[in-house]
């Protein structure tokens, strides 16, 4: 699912980024240990982070901003979005549907708005978007580790890709988040092949 929330505050740098480095350094505030499910859920969602961050790597803010198939997407504007996505539903998480927006009621220029965490608007940078996500990655895995309940529920946003009625628990969300970065993932993979003929595996 996509959340309407913009990333903020990107650095300005013009030389590539390492897509590896950024986020280990920024992740240094690390979430308590855990163990069991917890600890599985955390080390899918790491797997998936890496492989989406990957793609990335040796590139220039021109080149994390070009798209390079015959849709929208380029490899920052893919992370920017995954970032939005794992902060809104982190939050949901912690506040329940108020953390996000009745998508039932949204206007062309929330719409509008919205696509911008798709693409690399002017100013922003490879390496300003990687941090923001480390940043995020790293609340999110102190939020797993920490929550009391992985049971605790919230009836879901309006949006006509949910049920009425329906509710998630924090561990539903949990694997939400884990299948949205896969998806993303495989997507940052054939946009960088589409870019310059490098693949992640193979």
């Amino acid at each position: 699912m996509n959340f309407d929330e913009r990333t903020t505050g990107p650095a300005t740098r013009d030389e590539p980024a390492d897509a590896q480095a950024v986020p280990t350094a920024q992740a240094a505030q690390a979430a308590p240990a855990v163990t069991g499910e917890r600890a599985d859920l955390l080390e899918a969602l790491a797997k998936q982070r890496h492989f989406l961050r990957f793609p990335t790597r040796d590139l220039t803010d021109e080149q994390a901003g070009l798209r390079t198939t015959a849709g929208e997407l380029c490899l920052g504007g893919l992370i920017k979005h995954v970032t939005s996505v794992e902060r809104g539903w982190a939050e949901f998480i912690r506040t329940g549907p108020s953390a996000m927006p009745d998508f039932t009621a949204m206007t062309e220029t929330d719409w509008a708005r919205r696509a911008d965490d798709f693409r690399m608007l002017p100013g922003e940078t490879l390496a300003g978007v990687l941090a923001a996500y480390a940043e995020v990655a790293g609340r999110t895995d102190e939020l797993v580790a920490t929550l009391p309940d992985l049971d605790a529920a919230w009836p879901l946003p309006k949006a006509p890709w949910f049920e009425a009625g329906a509710e998630w628990s924090a561990r539903r969300v949990l694997l939400h988040i884990v299948a949205e970065t896969a998806q993303h993932a495989g997507h940052a993979d054939i946009l960088r092949e589409s870019l310059d003929g490098a693949r992640s595996m193979g």
